[in-house]
């Protein structure tokens, strides 16, 4: 979970009160958070958030904000964002966008901010900010590259493009030399860390002003003249470059609402794109974006279990900063332009819920009393374990969560193929996809285990979901055994000989089909298996390819039973 840090100083300056730990405990969980540590001795907070869609909070500004909108019942306002068909005055400050850029890392965004002397907490909460918004929710700078720069001394428009690599040099922040774009990513610190992200492209992007003084090369580094802020500086230029822009915009209006909380003011800069994209050829940057999201009364009221009017919930709204509209029962809220996480009805309820407050909602006791039991997909699922063990296999635990690589790619699959869940927003490539098999878990096991005397058996029961059109939802979730073993000798008998004699423990009957087609196996040395005339599982010796992929070097036959097909 997300993790910041912040002086005594700061955090009580923006709150305009001083707290004990005790306060801090009671007030934390209205944002999601809690007091990780209190290091006394140097005068820091070391703050917890328990969620991760809401950057707005990783920082002491967002923080703070929300714990004073809701003491103040209402909802903090910045006068300088601008919308579709209304910009704000930008004061002749403009980012032009080239077509070039379009082949490597086709946004940029950008504000400057003034009004307000950097000191060291400011200068600290400003690099911390950065790196937990380019970290977390940039995706280690593949999706998010921010950079805060000098803006005294930057000649406008600022013009963001592809360079050549080879001719284009300027000195990178923290040191001397004066390298070529392609040679920063090989000497420096920065580039040797993030290089992978555009070392393959043919051009690499740049930030330069219109005298052609270069600012940055995102994502990699600043230079060491303008994109060197300093203590004592008091005018600053924003900048964040990815390929998503919706996301670029709000980490735009994240950083610009966190540098107003500091004191700074905020300058509007124009930006203009070469091609027309979903919010136009041009807008000013802070943009606001979001869309209004709706629920019905009786929704909130039903989730919550608590007799709810419509007053009461737009109060509790406004605590957590949220305005709203009436329509009948119907309540329409609009989004805060530090926020787009308002994805669903249950979203808007859970707002309602923590601005309510939770000391407000009467316990009681259940009408219904049931008998525990274990149901008959946990009897399976003990009884396969049993099983397998028997058999000589390793039970392992793997993460539901994983990259398109593991998922996919390494599988010699396509994503019809794999039917795989993406995630819409994630906050690391490696927890885009939901999993959809088992086999690849156990793969992932096995490509680190070269040295592990053979042969190596391994299972899991565990779920799997996958995309399926036919569910209302559509997607479903299932219980899935999937065991594998590798060594020299295995080959199709032996993973057979397996399925048989689990299948005879399961009193189970099973046919054996030729699958049309499943590339993670050898063709011809694979099979299906069907019960009940549908198909319940498929088994076979791996394909060498995937094998390749993994870094496996030894044969390996695997299964997978969806046991959800056998109840």
């Amino acid at each position: 979970m997300p993790k910041f840090e912040t002086t005594e100083k700061m955090f009580f300056s923006l709150m305009g009160r001083k707290y004990t730990d005790s306060q801090l405990e009671e007030i934390f969980p209205r944002a999601k958070a809690e007091l990780d540590e209190h290091d006394k001795a140097n005068h820091v907070l070391k703050i917890e958030l328990n969620d991760t869609n809401r950057p707005d909070l990783w920082s002491a500004m967002g923080l703070s904000r929300l714990l004073k909108n809701y003491d103040a019942g209402k909802p903090s306002r910045y006068p300088f964002f601008s919308c579709a068909g209304h910009s704000e005055d930008n004061g002749g400050r403009e980012l032009h966008i080239g077509k070039k850029a379009a082949d490597v890392r086709p946004y940029s965004v950008a504000f400057a901010a003034d009004g307000k002397v950097v000191d060291d907490d400011i200068l600290t909460t400003l690099i911390q900010s950065q790196e937990k918004l380019c970290w977390n929710f940039g995706r280690k700078r593949k999706t998010i590259a921010m950079g805060i720069y000098r803006d005294e001394l930057i000649k406008y428009p600022v013009h963001y493009d592809g360079a050549d690599p080879d001719k284009t040099h300027f000195v990178p922040l923290h040191l001397d030399e004066d390298l070529s774009l392609r040679e920063i990513l090989e000497k420096h610190p920065k580039g040797q860390e993030f290089g992978h992200i555009i070392q393959d492209k043919k051009v690499y992007p740049l930030l330069s002003d219109d005298s052609g003084e270069i600012l940055s090369m995102p994502p990699i580094i600043n230079s060491a003249k303008i994109g060197a802020v300093e203590v004592g500086d008091s005018s600053l230029f924003v900048e964040m470059s990815g390929p998503i822009l919706k996301d670029l915009i709000l980490c735009a209006s994240i950083m610009a609402c966190d540098m107003a909380d500091l004191g700074f003011t905020i300058k509007p800069i124009k930006v203009i794109f070469p091609e027309k994209t979903e919010f136009g050829k041009e807008i000013t940057v802070p943009y606001y974006f979001q869309q209004d999201a709706s629920c019905e009364l009786s929704d909130i009221v039903r989730v919550l279990g608590q007799k709810m009017t419509v007053s009461e919930a737009k109060k509790a709204l406004l605590r957590m900063g949220v305005e709203s509209t009436v329509n009948g029962k119907t309540i329409t809220v609009k989004c805060p332009p530090y926020r787009n996480d308002f994805l669903h009805p249950v979203d808007i309820v859970e707002d309602v819920m923590i601005g309510y407050g939770l000391d407000n909602f009467i316990p009681t006791i259940p009408r219904d009393f049931t008998i525990g039991r274990l149901t008959p997909a946990e009897e399976l699922s003990r009884k396969i374990k049993d099983i397998m063990v028997g058999l000589g296999f390793q039970e392992m635990m793997y993460n539901y969560l994983g990259s398109r690589r593991e998922y996919i790619d390494n599988m010699n699959i396509t994503d019809s193929q794999a039917k795989a869940i993406f995630i819409a927003n994630p906050m690391t490539e490696n927890y885009e996809v939901v999993r959809p098999s088992v086999i690849p878990s156990l793969l992932e096991s096995e490509s680190v285990s070269g040295n592990a005397v053979y042969p190596h058996n391994i299972f899991e029961v565990g779920k799997i979901a996958y995309l399926e059109p036919s569910d209302n939802s559509g997607t479903v979730t299932h219980n899935s055994l999937g065991f594998m073993s590798a060594d020299s000798a295995v080959g199709f008998n032996e993973v057979n000989s397996l399925v048989n004699t689990l299948m005879y423990f399961l009193r189970y009957e099973y046919t054996l089909k030729a699958p049309e087609c499943d590339s993670r196996f050898i063709t011809g040395r694979c099979a299906e298996i069907i019960v009940n005339g549908k198909k319940a599982g498929v088994f076979g010796e791996i394909h060498p390819q995937v094998l390749e992929n993994w870094g496996v070097t030894v044969p390996a036959v695997a299964c997978e039973i969806e046991l959800d097909s056998l109840l």
